[in-house]
């Protein structure tokens, strides 16, 4: 505060009465001083590695399936958001996000909460078949309902298959 106040009013500053008050916080107690001597850039796919554990801890879903999620929604961008409105790292939509009680979509500890969530749900709903859960994560569990399989949509195939692609691949990598 007093920085800014010494950049507005330089002149003021020096010659007012907040000269004495300035002494006394300089004077006040130890002070913490703080230095980057390094910086270790992390990767996109391994930036909320302990969110991702939690969340699958939390709601009992494979971390490598959350994290094929992230990669195969968002590729791993907290501010993506879709076409369809879709928003964060699992990209939930608005509706989805206010039923799972996220306040702030673009924050990523409430995001992966939320949307490993959903998938512990569409894991239940669908008795552990996974692929009619990632079906209803794409394409909406009232589709994957009406259809009984993964609807004839390129989108949601694609994305079954890309999603349990980095699966496997994450099982097969030790």
């Amino acid at each position: 505060m007093f920085a800014a106040l010494a950049f507005a009013f330089p002149q003021q500053l020096k010659s007012s009465r907040a000269l004495p008050l300035l002494n006394r916080w300089q004077q006040a107690g130890p002070r913490v001083s703080v230095s980057i001597d390094s910086f270790l850039a992390v990767a996109p796919e391994h930036a909320y590695d302990d969110l991702i554990d939690e969340a699958a801890s939390v709601h009992r879903v494979d971390p490598a399936l959350i994290r094929s999620v992230m990669a195969s929604e968002s590729a791993f961008d907290p501010w993506a958001v879709s076409r369809a409105g879709a928003q964060g790292l699992m990209q939930l939509m608005p509706d989805i996000a206010v039923a799972f009680g996220v306040e702030n979509p673009f924050d990523p500890r409430q995001n992966i909460m939320a949307g490993a969530q959903l998938l512990r749900e569409l894991l239940d709903q669908h008795h552990g078949n996974l692929v009619l859960a990632l079906a209803s994560y794409n394409a909406g569990a009232g589709i994957v309902a009406q259809y009984g399989e993964i609807p004839p949509f390129r989108e949601t195939q694609d994305y079954v298959k890309r999603v349990t692609d980095l699966l496997a691949d994450a099982h097969a990598t030790p």
